[in-house]
């Protein structure tokens, strides 16, 4: 039997990074050249973030010898590179504000900014005076909100299926079916801010606990859940529904984390997705803001920027983040 510890997580988490930075680099570009970026599936990747959540952090909290020593794990993994991008958008921005500095940082909005977002509250201050337009500062931090009430979450949901693997997985598969019910119903209604809180994403992360509470069985039979999970996904594409498609993607993104054993060794350097994924946001509008990708080659600046945002991943994870591990 496979050991669970074999895995290509890093690769894959890279993988996913990559994709949400190529989306939102023809996003926010303003290059035409660059809209073809566009087409990234952004929301596939952080989906499958997601789901790699669910694995994970159900993996966490079962080998964790407390409450307490589960929680201090998760935030000293999330916490110290969030509050450090938030404090760093804060005062750098100021750089590329139109505002003087002095009248910058005597805007009350600077210390709403700081602390709305220091407890992720992002949606009550996502902008900076005179920084990018007014317009939000780092739009891919809703997704560590939603992360942080998951990881809140999963002790109340140990709680409540107990440790009988069968009252488990019904108890699991009864959430899942909830949360589409709520995922489907705001969509219906066209208020997508409201579908993305965490009773709509459950649903994503569910199918990470699923299969990590059935490991042995699901590889046992992952060659033939991956191409069911391919069929389903396209039919319910076809008939743009939301149905068996998260659960689906779910056995996707673990069929490729346990089957590529090459890329198993990815992360010996160490694990840069999060501060990719946390800083590449900002970097790519300082790009735009000063005009760098229409004044050069866009393609030339696009690829800088990908270096930049590796490099201040690199950076966070080696001199500030791996530090409160």
């Amino acid at each position: 039997m496979q050991d669970i510890t074999k895995n290509n997580f890093d690769f894959l988490r890279v993988l996913l990074a990559f994709i949400v930075f190529v989306g939102h680099m023809g996003a926010l570009s303003a290059a035409p050249e660059l809209k073809i970026f566009e087409k990234s599936p952004v929301e596939i990747a952080v989906f499958g973030f997601f789901i790699v959540s669910g694995f994970l952090i159900a993996r966490s909290y079962d080998r964790s010898s407390s409450l307490k020593s589960y929680l201090k794990k998760r935030i000293r993994r999330i916490l110290p590179g969030y509050l450090l991008v938030v404090f760093l958008c804060a005062t750098l921005l100021s750089l590329v504000s139109t505002l003087p500095v002095r009248e910058y940082f005597s805007h009350t909005q600077v210390y709403k900014y700081l602390f709305w977002n220091s407890i992720f509250l992002n949606f009550k201050a996502p902008w900076l005076p005179g920084v990018f337009g007014n317009q939000a500062v780092n739009g891919a931090l809703w997704t560590l909100k939603v992360e942080m009430c998951y990881y809140f979450s999963v002790p109340l949901l140990f709680l409540l299926f107990g440790k009988d693997n069968r009252y488990r997985n019904v108890s699991l598969i009864i959430i899942y079916f909830l949360s589409l019910v709520y995922l489907n119903y705001f969509e219906s209604l066209d208020k997508i801010s409201l579908s993305k809180q965490i009773p709509g994403v459950l649903c994503y992360f569910i199918p990470g606990m699923l299969i990590y509470f059935n490991f042995e069985k699901f590889i046992q039979h992952k060659n033939i859940l991956f191409i069911i999970a391919i069929l389903t996904v396209w039919i319910d594409l076809i008939f743009d529904i939301k149905l068996f498609s998260p659960m689906m993607i779910g056995i996707i993104v673990l069929y490729i984390t346990y089957s590529f054993k090459f890329l198993n060794n990815f992360g010996k350097y160490g694990d840069f997705t999060y501060g990719i994924y946390i800083f590449h946001f900002p970097i790519i509008r300082v790009f735009t803001t000063l005009g760098f990708f229409k004044d050069y080659n866009p393609f030339v600046m696009a690829f800088v920027c990908m270096l930049v945002v590796i490099a201040v991943g690199i950076s966070s994870w080696h001199f500030y983040e791996k530090k409160f591990l």
